[in-house]
């Protein structure tokens, strides 16, 4: 009866997890749906938009770097709708801004809204991280491919909302309030941080197997003193750069693949938004695919077969002249990409004790790359075209093939027979 209830509490937790990944990606994706309407509302220029759209930015990275101390501190459940509800009312003063034309609201919601999108990611990629720890399987990927079915949810929803002359307003504040709704509904089936089984194989660990519950949720939490340490981690670092390189061909692709297409092949803007698609659902379908690749052949040996599909992904898509192949290119593109940010989010929480602090330094490190990157890209193009500064990405992304050890687990990961004996 016991293991029952343990299965069906384990269930649940495991579908919340994917239903925070989903709202996630449907609350972030309708803003970015709507971003035409707030340029028309504003009157403001492309150079405008885009440093007005780095204020979310800005926040994330302010945030970031505190979300493994706040998450140890109120619990992977309370974070993430506290932070949730933060999102939404940033977003919520931004659309007011919008509607009043002043653009210094914009970006105070703005803000706020990118500090509750940054720690809410962090928190629930823990959450994940003890639920993948409980299962014994590599389920991250899945969580992550929930996140990206949100977005093309909500692009879609916004797209709809958008042709059908929704104010942008109305729109925004329903989503908003749907999305803190079913978050405050998710994070009631979440696993305490101490539910999951203790990994490490470091000092101390055998003080951490004599008491998982306090060794892995201390009882004051961590101080800022422990998210300095954790910035000189070795290991942590290096898994960082695997999340940076990710990261980058991520965001690059978001950011430039269809224009790239558009400007390279001289084709129209619907080709573009083709080979946009092409990418998302490869990376998409990856991540679907992904815990049976990972459970089969291990962290690092798909985290060097990814990296090896982005490179050849991207150099085909920016040095083969013919269309039909280069959209090949952006599926291996996409298919490199999937996979080694959530592997990164896993390796950082292989040590529960640990967990929520160097979840939160491979975070920032990652979205750091994720938001400042495909701006650097741009100005490369400048000089050289977007297809040929999209080959740039091969650097970052073969430091990340060189470094693909530091994720191999502390431990090896449970097996599902053995949590059922």
């Amino acid at each position: 009866m016991h293991h029952d209830l343990d299965a069906r509490r384990l269930r649940a937790a495991t579908w919340a997890v994917f239903g925070v990944f989903i709202a996630a990606g449907f609350g972030m994706a309708t803003w970015a749906s709507r971003i035409p309407a707030v340029r028309d509302g504003l009157d403001f220029s492309q150079g405008q938009m885009g440093l007005l759209l780095l204020s979310a930015s800005i926040g994330s990275l302010c945030a970031l770097p505190l979300s493994g101390m706040i998450s140890s501190r109120l619990g992977a459940g309370r974070t993430v709708l506290t932070f949730a509800v933060v999102s939404s009312i940033g977003f919520a003063v931004a659309c007011f801004g919008v509607d009043a034309g002043e653009h210094v609201w914009v970006r105070v919601g703005l803000f706020f809204a990118g500090v509750g999108v940054g720690v809410w990611d962090a928190a629930m990629n823990l959450e994940g991280a003890v639920v993948e720890q409980r299962l014994g399987r590599a389920i991250m990927p899945r969580f992550h491919a929930a996140f990206s079915l949100g977005t093309v949810a909500g692009a879609g929803a916004g797209a709809l909302a958008a042709w059908a002359h929704v104010p942008l307003t109305p729109h925004l504040l329903t989503v908003q309030v749907v999305d803190a709704v079913a978050v405050a509904l998710c994070v009631r089936a979440f696993l305490p941080a101490h539910e999951a089984g203790p990994t490490t194989s470091l000092p101390g660990a055998q003080d951490a197997l004599a008491d998982p519950a306090t060794a892995v949720e201390p009882a004051h939490g961590h101080t800022l003193k422990d998210t300095l340490a954790t910035w000189r981690e070795p290991r942590t670092l290096l898994i960082g750069l695997i999340v940076m390189a990710a990261a980058l061909t991520e965001g690059a692709a978001n950011d430039w693949v269809g224009l790239a297409t558009v400007d390279g092949f001289g084709t129209g803007d619907g080709v573009g938004a083709v080979a946009l698609a092409v990418f998302l659902v490869a990376m998409t379908v990856t991540r679907l695919a992904g815990t049976t690749l990972i459970d089969r052949y291990g962290r690092v040996v798909v985290l060097r077969a990814s990296g090896a599909a982005a490179i050849v992904g991207v150099g085909v898509f920016a040095l083969v002249p013919n269309l039909p192949t280069a959209l090949v290119g952006v599926a291996l593109w996409g298919a490199g990409a999937g996979l080694g940010f959530p592997m990164g989010m896993s390796a950082a929480s292989d040590d529960p004790a640990r967990a929520a602090l160097r979840v939160s330094v491979v975070s920032t490190i990652g979205y750091s790359a994720f938001f400042v990157g495909p701006a650097l890209i741009g100005f490369l193009a400048e000089v050289t075209g977007y297809r040929l500064a999209l080959l740039v990405l091969a650097l970052p992304v073969a430091v990340g093939l060189v470094v693909a050890g530091a994720a191999r687990p502390l431990t090896p990961v449970r097996t599902a027979s053995t949590l059922d004996g």
